[in-house]
């Protein structure tokens, strides 16, 4: 293999601002890498939209990426995986990682009690989604909750205050939070709301996303075809947005600072 096409960098992609979750454990795990991170903020939130249009949103993305010159692309958005994953793995000839609710390890986590999976209205209806909780045979113990006001409240930078921490509990107003044991984030978005969650449902419900098993899925997949980035001190990081609004990027900068503060790289 091309030496040189190790030190290219890796893309990651979301439909707006939740995938800066995930860069910023990418970050984290592999230091030496270089990223570049596109948030499709003028189409968002995807969870709305057809798969047709997820798909060929999807595709746009990856092919301005390749473009910029990339090793491999996350799709840091559980939707677009949802929806696109397949298609996307097919058309192009570098690694596309996507995301998956991570349920598995929740079911551990909530000891017999129910799982709630808080995601966008497409994720809770794709097969991808039904499948995985059809293996697992906990149909029965998922209460899903579509949520696509709380993408929308992360895409404005509302993450604290008052104002989001009403949103979520408008969300579990008709659950009974004694029997539930875990909470999945199904969306990158949701995790810049995690403490918010915990302050509404209180410290004993477990709360996981699966940003960092997608981190670590990418890292074993670069080690196990020589493509790591060994010998870079300066990692760089560039942000694009579909959106015109030049405060987008700079949200974007904030954001990805916040997620790179919290201690979740274990």
């Amino acid at each position: 293999m091309d030496f040189n096409k190790n030190e290219l960098s890796i893309g990651v992609f979301d439909s707006g601002m939740g995938g800066i979750s995930v860069l910023g454990d990418l970050m984290k795990l592999m230091p030496n890498e270089n990223f570049i991170y596109y948030g499709d903020s003028n189409n968002a939130p995807y969870g709305l939209k057809s798969v047709e249009e997820i798909v060929n949103l999807s595709i746009n993305v990856c092919d301005f990426l390749i473009s910029k010159g990339v090793k491999g692309i996350v799709i840091a958005c559980n939707t677009a995986t949802s929806a696109a994953v397949k298609i996307l793995r097919k058309k192009y000839n570098i690694p596309i990682i996507g995301m998956e609710p991570a349920v598995k390890p929740a079911i551990r986590m909530a000891k017999n009690k129910k799982i709630v999976a808080l995601a966008t209205p497409i994720t809770l209806k794709e097969k991808k989604f039904k499948n995985l909780l059809k293996k697992l045979n906990i149909e029965d113990d998922i209460i899903k909750i579509p949520a696509p006001e709380l993408v929308c409240m992360v895409e404005n930078g509302n993450i604290q205050g008052e104002k989001a921490k009403e949103q979520v509990e408008n969300y579990f107003n008709n659950i009974n939070l004694e029997e539930i044991g875990a909470i999945v984030l199904g969306c990158t978005h949701f995790v810049f709301l995690k403490d918010i969650i915990k302050n509404v449902l209180g410290y004993n419900i477990k709360i996981i996303d699966g940003n960092l098993g997608t981190a670590k899925h990418l890292k074993n997949i670069l080690k196990n075809s020589n493509m790591i980035y060994k010998n870079n001190d300066n990692q760089r990081v560039e942000i694009y947005n579909s959106s015109n609004n030049e405060k987008m990027i700079e949200l974007s900068y904030k954001l990805l600072e916040f997620i790179i503060k919290q201690d979740n790289i274990a």
